[in-house]
């Protein structure tokens, strides 16, 4: 089961933006949305766990919620909106890099603006997983949900701007994935860990990932950027729980979270091969993230 504070290492206070500008600088528009000059995105459309949950989980009856203090205690206004930070998330930084909006909304948010469904909205929900059981055993919205949601939201985007339009918008937008590490670093090991040994569950999480991914291309995604799993055994519960007096990152979860991390990439590259009107690029946010926690001065204070 997800942990609220998600996987923040240094504090929540920066986390969350060390997290996003590496997001935007190292992985989604260098890769995923190199366009020609011409050429803007339409829209973002996001996917996942509470890395990148704006609000989703508010009206569910879930631990994994962010609807209290101290969280939002640095957004606008200085309120709890649900985003699993202090402030804005990944997912609002990557529509402001690219000139969209300021801030990606929760689908499920009851004030999403009728004009947010032209520019992209949010589906991801805290604690889930592709492994169904991850999402059952917080009570998030599961990666299938998600795509429940995202297919009546493209019935409503056709109601609104028609056929056409619609399939430019999904065409040409960025669609971003984030999730397993909750699979890999939680429900491997707390509740299937009887079942499989790490390498089969592993194999099990990427074959979902990539039936995922090519799902989102089925519904017209064409721009896809998969992220793996970050250093989850670097989280504060983690390091208090497993990591001894010095309170260290736990090395087996990280050591879970690096065998998924490249057998996703590999996957990506094979379904690159397969779907050659699409880009699906892996994006590594583990290697900076696991950086930035073990040398902390190289980022400033």
């Amino acid at each position: 089961m997800e942990l609220p504070n998600s996987w923040r290492s240094i504090s929540s206070s920066s986390t969350t933006l060390i997290f996003s500008l590496l997001l935007v600088r190292f992985g989604v528009t260098q890769a995923a949305i190199r366009l020609p000059p011409n050429v803007t995105v339409p829209a973002v459309f996001v996917f996942g766990d509470s890395n990148v949950d704006p609000g989703n989980n508010n009206n569910r009856i879930t631990i994994a919620k962010a609807i209290f203090p101290p969280y939002g205690k640095d957004f606008m206004g200085g309120k709890p909106t649900g985003r699993f930070s202090n402030g804005r998330i990944p997912s609002d930084f990557i529509v402001e890099e690219l000139g969209i909006k300021e801030l990606l909304p929760a689908y499920l948010d009851p004030s999403l603006q009728t004009e947010d469904l032209t520019t992209g909205v949010d589906f991801a929900s805290g604690g889930a997983g592709y492994d169904p059981l991850t999402s059952e055993s917080s009570n998030a919205i599961s990666m299938s949900g998600q795509l429940d949601l995202f297919k009546e939201y493209t019935a409503k985007l056709k109601g609104l701007v028609g056929g056409e339009r619609t399939s430019t918008i999904l065409n040409n937008g960025v669609f971003v994935v984030l999730a397993g590490g909750n699979d890999v670093t939680n429900t491997y090991f707390a509740l299937r860990r009887a079942q499989y040994d790490l390498p089969s569950y592993v194999d099990l999480i990427v074959r979902l990932a990539s039936d995922f991914v090519q799902e989102l291309y089925g519904l017209g995604a064409r721009r896809i950027a998969v992220l793996g799993s970050p250093p989850g055994g670097c989280t504060p519960a983690q390091r208090t729980l497993l990591g001894g007096p010095q309170r260290n990152c736990a090395e087996h979860l990280n050591q879970a979270a690096e065998l998924f991390n490249t057998r996703l990439s590999e996957k990506l590259s094979s379904l690159n091969s397969n779907f050659p009107d699409a880009r699906m690029v892996y994006t590594d946010i583990y290697t900076p993230n696991l950086d930035i926690i073990l040398n902390p001065q190289k980022y400033g204070n």
